[in-house]
């Protein structure tokens, strides 16, 4: 699998010729390396959306638009198909969503959700995706909970883990995440991108490598394989 890193919580996962989308702030999203108009034109598989806060619901509706399947909570999946998204798919925490691609199990996820006209946007969520065997994890906004371990339970490959502080946990405490997570791999995200997000990601990288991970720090932009 690859996996682009495109500023703040958004990736592309790549892998078998299909390209799946996560949390496609693009537009507003002073990190981004890609106009809308370059992403749009990946021909992605799903969006998947694990809150609704502007930072991660981002560009969801000119994909949903297109046609690509937009893929949350049930409010989220309701709110895009009200919204003109016509293949929106609602679920829910514990539910799995399967496609051609893969497949997308919500997971909890400790922090809050609203779209950015205040309609309540469902629990948030972490995003346990599998493609091609590979198992990526993708916390959302979210603090460290002691649950974590039930979701490393499943063998992770990857995990994809904010580290700003502010709105989310920093960095030592996503490393301390790691120990229940149990990754092969670990990627910092969610840090930077505005003045709040302080954390960094060298702390990061340290404290997660004392731990036996690899952690790989990206710059918007840059891909890394596993």
């Amino acid at each position: 699998m690859q996996i682009r890193f495109l500023g703040q919580s958004a990736f592309l996962l790549e892998n078998a010729g299909h390209r799946v989308l996560i949390d496609p702030f693009i537009q507003g999203n002073p990190k981004s390396p890609v106009t809308l108009e370059e992403a749009l034109g990946w021909n992605v598989s799903a969006v998947l959306i694990s809150h609704a806060h502007g930072d991660h619901w981002g560009n969801a509706l000119d994909f949903g638009r297109a046609g690509v399947p937009v893929i949350g909570t049930a409010e989220i999946g309701g709110y895009a198909q009200a919204q003109g998204a016509q293949n929106a798919i609602g679920a829910n925490i514990g539910g799995t969503v399967r496609g051609e691609w893969g497949s997308v199990t919500l997971t909890p996820a400790w922090h809050s959700s609203s779209f950015p006209d205040g309609t309540y946007g469902g629990m948030p969520t972490g995003l346990v995706i599998e493609m091609g065997g590979v198992r990526v994890y993708h916390a959302g906004d979210t603090n460290l909970f002691g649950d974590m371990r039930l979701i490393g339970d499943r063998g992770l490959d990857v995990a994809l883990l904010p580290i700003g502080d502010h709105y989310t946990m920093g960095p030592e405490e996503a490393a301390r995440a790691l120990e229940l997570l149990r990754p092969r791999v670990a990627i910092p995200m969610h840090y930077g991108t505005f003045p709040p997000l302080v954390g960094d990601p060298q702390v990061f990288a340290r404290e997660g490598q004392a731990r036996g991970v690899e952690v790989r720090v990206l710059e918007p932009g840059e891909t890394t394989e596993v």
